[in-house]
């Protein structure tokens, strides 16, 4: 067994006190509750971010699917136009120019 040392029982106490009063202290409680108010800040940051990109993606989908669909009717009207006047033997729209 190891041997003791003399008045290890009152550094420990003295460092538990020490701990406390520090844990304690003012500037320890201001410290606590601004890293809650930064804490709380950026979480509402995030949640408002979050719904501003929901809202923006949806939105985008709102007016820009629509368009895209009008785009890929249009290219298969084209495509259309273009086979009917190869099969009927006519030159294409634009071979004209």
């Amino acid at each position: 067994m190891a041997p003791k040392k003399i008045g290890a029982g009152k550094s420990n106490k003295r460092d538990s006190s020490i701990l406390a009063k520090i844990s304690n202290s003012e500037i320890v409680s201001q410290g606590r509750r601004a890293a809650c108010d930064a804490v709380y800040v950026s979480k509402k940051l995030l949640w408002s971010t979050g719904k501003a990109a929901w809202i923006a993606g949806t939105t985008f989908l709102i007016l820009a699917v629509p368009l895209i669909i009008e785009m890929e009717r249009e290219q298969q009207l084209n495509e259309l136009e273009f086979q009917q006047a190869s099969l009927l033997g006519t030159p294409p729209p634009g071979a004209l120019k």
